[in-house]
């Protein structure tokens, strides 16, 4: 029983103190909330229970904006703590743990949900099909991946925060330098995190591959279910290397294995190889979906049909190829040799070429359109300058030989913000502002949406150019303090500014959500855009079944055809329709993989034996259960399609 020791947070301070009262409230409220407004059961059959696809991408959603102002939280103590010389904000043991937290956060438990939010709520709708192939996995598949985040993020209170940064290299993860339970998080909450995306991957596969509408060849589908399908087959192929590699620390840490030792014939530089297999592959699993957002958005605001789609496609498919070649450029400096750094080198260059032809593709697409500036717009205006700086920074990084000067300094960390940051969280934003009313029903306010772009695209440069300078200079990465001397002190003073200004537009975009809940107009039309693509061709809000006759499509840009040039869309007549049953049985059985998790950490063998077996009795229960799903009548069909026509949409 001496584990119950180790659920004291080891470096307790102030914030964590602080953390802890805050949490407490926030349950209790949450939970006095539905009980007196009497939605326990709202709550258990509309969403805990869900197993619709669009339901399913709200709930990504929010989890994705709830993790990104946890992660931005840890972003903003670090660049406090660095804003002036020999700072005492945060002592070295709690900056390494906010480094560490911010990175996981940001990468596994921000961005991830944020392209599943966007695949499941737009994925079927644009190939025409009811639902996922699978829909109780996808259920599943998010509440694995919300089970992993709320096990990472409770660390911080219970056992203490993971402190060997968010790629976990051995010996600084191992039992020796890490001794706390704070690792053990780490590899847990990814490993069930990381389970959930998986079985993402092959859903959503399988839904693009075999449910495709009548006539939607794979030629003729939109950019962004390219990418959803191009990202999902790496998923598929990356994920395991990362399974199997969380698989062998868990042993290290919990059974005394020696994988990645540096002594008794381990090899730390083992992990090193796996977890770039998997992580540098992870970077384009980020990317490329937001590549496809910003596809769909350039050519509906530019007014003309997407540039070169089948050289987008390639490109993309290529990309995928070379995203498992060039995983070793991450470690040039540690030893492998001349040969091996050369091959590398080569490779990294190489698959700039292809990205560069996308943005080559962007830009003649733009070229003559009669641009609109919405927000959504801007948002992919400003990537193309500021993601291009991350690319040719990349382009430096990946000469070997140069690499020496780059490695592990701030120009590293600038680099790295400058392609997620315009990569992912632009494309998320600008994908949310697009998206969202086919979501809600609703608009966000264009004029503070316009606001919160120009807060975060300034604040952005003003908060990681300097980065690029003080790399230059030598700065390290990872340095809790410097001294005056050094003369770091007005860049990084410099980068908190922008920091701070950063986190003005996000609250400026919390405040546009809160605002437009609460004044704007809900008698918008199913296109307030004037869209192309088929998400747009049903009612809004989005019914059940999405479709109430499937789509037939005879080009590219099916719905825009059928806008223009009278090419009929939907033809045949009323049938009834199968859809599946909501179920308990993912929400559950995710909660019992928190408890294995939760055990595991604190190596209670009990609990994760009856945890264990509570798994594998929900996979059997699953396997004899007979649930056939419901029909949604002909007439109930007609009824809700002609309130729909008598309603706004």
């Amino acid at each position: 029983m001496d584990y119950f020791s180790k659920f004291a947070v080891p470096h307790p301070n102030a914030a964590i103190y602080g953390s802890m009262i805050a949490i407490a409230f926030t349950i209790i409220a949450i939970v006095a909330g539905l009980t007196f407004f009497k939605k326990w059961g709202y709550l258990w059959r509309e969403w805990l229970t869900t197993v619709d696809h669009k339901k399913i991408g709200i709930m990504y959603l929010i989890s994705a904006l709830i993790m990104l102002f946890r992660g931005g939280a840890d972003a903003i103590m670090m660049r406090a703590q660095t804003a002036v010389p020999e700072n005492t904000l945060l002592d070295a043991q709690h900056y390494n743990e906010i480094f560490t937290t911010h990175g996981t956060i940001m990468l596994i438990f921000m961005a991830m949900p944020f392209i599943y939010a966007f695949m499941n709520f737009v994925v079927p709708l644009q190939i025409g099909a009811r639902d996922v192939a699978f829909p109780r996995l996808n259920a599943l598949s998010f509440w694995l991946f919300f089970m992993g985040a709320m096990l990472l993020n409770i660390s911080f209170v219970i056992g203490g925060s993971p402190d060997s940064g968010w790629s976990a290299y051995f010996p600084l993860a191992g039992n020796e330098f890490s001794p706390s339970v704070g690792t053990n998080y780490y590899a847990l909450s990814l490993q069930i995190s990381g389970l959930g995306t998986l079985i993402s991957g092959i859903n959503f596969i399988t839904t693009i591959l075999k449910m495709r509408a009548p006539g939607i060849t794979l030629m003729k589908m939109p950019m962004f279910t390219w990418s959803a399908l191009v990202t999902n087959v790496i998923v598929v192929f990356a994920f395991p290397v990362l399974t199997v590699a969380l698989i062998m620390m868990t042993m290290d840490r919990l059974f005394g294995t020696h994988f990645f030792a540096s002594t008794n014939g381990g090899m730390d530089m083992l992990w090193a190889n796996l977890f770039w297999v998997w992580g540098h592959p992870e970077v384009y699993i980020l990317v490329l979906p937001a590549f496809g957002v910003y596809s769909e958005i350039i050519s509906t605001f530019a007014k003309r049909n997407l540039y070169g789609y089948k050289s987008m496609v390639a490109s993309m498919v290529i990309i995928s190829l070379l995203s498992f070649l060039v995983w070793t450029h991450h470690f040039f400096t540690m030893g492998q040799g001349a040969l091996t750094n050369s091959i590398f080198s080569i490779t990294t260059m190489a698959i700039a070429v292809p990205t560069g032809i996308k943005i080559f593709n962007w830009l003649f697409t733009l070229w003559r359109g009669k641009i609109v500036f919405t927000s959504p717009m801007l948002y992919s205006l400003g990537f193309i300058p500021i993601f291009l700086i991350g690319g040719v920074t990349g382009v430096m990084l990946g000469m070997s030989a140069a690499d020496y000067q780059y490695h592990n300094t701030m120009f590293l960390v600038a680099h790295f913000h400058y392609v997620i940051i315009p990569g992912v969280v632009f494309a998320m934003i600008a994908g949310l502002t697009y998206w969202w009313p086919k979501m809600f029903g609703f608009m966000l306010n264009e004029r503070i949406g316009k606001w919160t772009f120009w807060f975060i695209a300034i604040s952005f440069n003003v908060a990681f150019f300097p980065m690029f300078l003080s790399g230059l200079d030598g700065q390290a990465r990872r340095m809790y303090t410097y001294s005056a001397s050094t003369g770091f002190g007005a860049y990084n003073l410099l980068s908190f500014i922008g920091a701070i200004g950063m986190l003005i537009g996000f609250v400026l975009l919390v405040y546009n959500i809160y605002w437009s809940v609460r004044y704007a107009p809900r008698n918008i039309s199913a296109d307030p855009w004037d869209a192309r693509s088929l998400e747009w061709a049903t009612h809004t809000p989005v019914p059940e079944y999405n479709f109430a006759i499937l789509p037939q499509a005879h080009s590219i840009e099916a719905f825009w055809d059928a806008k223009k040039n009278d090419q009929p869309l939907f033809t045949g007549e009323y049938e009834k329709i199968h859809m599946p049953n909501n179920s308990g049985v993912p929400f559950v059985m995710s909660c019992i993989f928190f408890v294995w998790g939760f055990a595991l950490v604190f190596s209670m063998w009990t609990t994760a034996i009856v945890a264990t077996i509570g798994i594998f009795a929900f996979l059997t229960y699953r396997s004899f259960e007979k649930d056939h799903g419901h029909y949604i009548s002909v007439k109930e069909i007609k009824s809700n399609e002609n309130q729909k026509l008598r309603g706004v949409s």
